[in-house]
């Protein structure tokens, strides 16, 4: 760990709505998440996945410190890169405490303008950002849907179903779930970010654009948020474009990616199981801010 990431870490955060964030030189991001479990019962040999650490790097974004801390005592934890950068941490608690409370910390520094992520060539074929999983199966309205993007550069075609996405589905909360398909979002016509982030994932692998879903976190906003990155052609290589159909505009330096996959269920925040007669009900708090920018 750096000096300089424990004195960011240590720092009050700025106001980034203040801040020229695209003028920026040099951005350094904290993270604090939290999530508490209430168990109101009994629950015995709990396995619990978290992907809440941000990925070591993404774009000119680097990861200088993360904590994982876990309540219970005896809490076994793995952490792990998985395929694509994310970090993923895998929790084993034999005996589960009435309250149990899973807490990161992280730290991120950005040199220079926001920039997209490169990758190989071989991306733009990527056959898991090209075909449909079940939350983001197409039906005839996406398909049509679809069928009025009509331009010839990827990039372009992105910006348009970003645009289309943004104004056929109001931002509405409580309506979807985790669950809840493309298909359904889009026949519903509101939803939250992951549901807006599935449709445009939707049309743009039905147009033959490779596109991944994105977990991170955007200024400002109280929860984890959701997007997408297009791959698209650079050169003899190829770039990740961001793209937020929840609010209709490109990725900038407001934006921390966490991880990317084919959807929300390869990239969820939480999720786990264990034994016992107890449920669990879940609450969450985070702060994500800007503590350094010069």
């Amino acid at each position: 760990m750096s000096h300089r990431a424990q004195q960011l870490l240590e720092q009050p955060l700025l106001d980034h709505t203040a801040l020229d964030l695209a003028a920026a030189g040099r951005l350094g991001y904290v993270l604090r998440q939290t999530f508490r479990y209430e168990y109101d019962g009994p629950a015995r040999d709990l396995h619990q996945r978290l992907v809440v650490i941000p990925q070591a790097r993404h774009g000119n974004a680097r990861r200088l410190l993360h904590r994982l801390t876990v309540s219970a005592p005896g809490a076994v934890t793995t952490v792990a890169r998985r395929s694509g950068g994310a970090v993923v941490a895998d929790v084993t608690v034999t005996d589960v405490p009435p309250v149990l409370e899973f807490a990161v910390q992280a730290v991120v520094a950005r040199r220079g303008p926001y920039v997209d992520h490169a990758l190989p060539a071989s991306a733009l074929h990527d056959l898991r950002l090209l075909r449909a999983t079940r939350l983001t199966a197409g039906d005839e309205s996406l398909r049509d849907l679809a069928a009025q993007v009509r331009r010839e550069d990827p990039l372009d075609a992105a910006a348009e179903c970003c645009a289309r996405v943004h104004e056929a589905m109001p931002y509405a909360f409580g309506h979807t779930s985790v669950a809840t398909t493309a298909a359904e979002a889009f026949a519903l016509g509101r939803g939250v970010c992951q549901d807006h982030a599935h449709v445009m994932l939707a049309v743009c692998r039905s147009l033959g654009i490779p596109a991944r879903y994105v977990s991170g976190h955007l200024l400002g906003e109280g929860g984890t948020h959701a997007w997408v990155e297009v791959v698209v052609a650079d050169g003899d290589r190829a770039r990740a474009v961001a793209f937020d159909p929840c609010n209709g505009c490109r990725g900038d330096a407001r934006y921390l990616t966490v991880a990317t996959g084919r959807d929300y269920l390869d990239v969820a925040p939480t999720s786990g199981r264990y034994d016992g007669p107890g449920r669990g009900r879940l609450t969450t708090s985070k702060r994500v801010g800007i503590a350094e920018a010069a």
